[in-house]
């Protein structure tokens, strides 16, 4: 009897030879869809547990994870913009910021335009351990880029994208095309910093 494969068989890649988008449409049979959700949660399980054990070490979790990652790549980014990326309540938010302000790894700074605007980014030291979780998982993301190869890797994007609603897809390629952000003058950020948060 036929049985599809599944992560548990752990089949060679090599033996999976690569067919034209939209072939037979077999992959939009229920089981395809079934094993997609395997590897989506597999994957994403194995890729933030390779973070993990430094989270440990500072007594942090993955939220706090995503925080430095999306302040990490938009400096000066607003508790507003980052609470709609991150798509949490407001109170969860105040708790994950209070907390990486307070070990002085995140530096708040009042909006030029707007005083009630706080604008975010990275303390030396927050951006060493943001560059320490990254490599942690770039070493499996390039392991399995090299392995895929680039049409494979092009094919993923574009399936990630896809299982994104529109608003999403729209501000990954807004952020993509925007030119890189400054971070905020930092003796600013040090002086309007909360009371208690350690300068960078």
């Amino acid at each position: 009897m036929d049985r599809r494969s599944s992560p548990f068989d752990s089949p060679s890649p090599a033996t999976v030879a690569p067919q034209p988008a939209g072939t037979g449409l077999l992959f939009l049979r229920e089981e395809e869809m079934r094993l997609a959700q395997d590897l989506f949660f597999f994957a994403y399980r194995d890729l933030t547990a390779a973070a993990d054990t430094i989270l440990e070490e500072f007594d942090l979790g993955r939220a706090h994870h995503r925080a430095l990652h999306f302040i990490g790549r938009r400096p000066g980014i607003s508790v507003t913009e980052l609470l709609s990326v991150l798509g949490i309540t407001k109170q969860s938010l105040t708790r994950v910021l209070a907390e990486l302000v307070s070990r002085g790894l995140v530096a708040q700074l009042q909006g030029a335009a707007d005083r009630r605007q706080r604008l975010l980014s990275l303390t030396a030291d927050g951006q060493s351990l943001e560059r320490r979780l990254f490599e942690q998982q770039r070493q499996k993301m390039v392991a399995a880029y090299r392995e895929a190869g680039g049409v494979a890797v092009e094919g993923f994007r574009r399936v990630m994208q896809g299982v994104m609603d529109a608003e999403t897809r729209r501000r990954l390629e807004a952020a993509e095309a925007a030119p890189r952000r400054q971070a905020p003058d930092r003796q600013a950020s040090d002086r309007q910093a909360p009371k208690g948060q350690g300068k960078a």
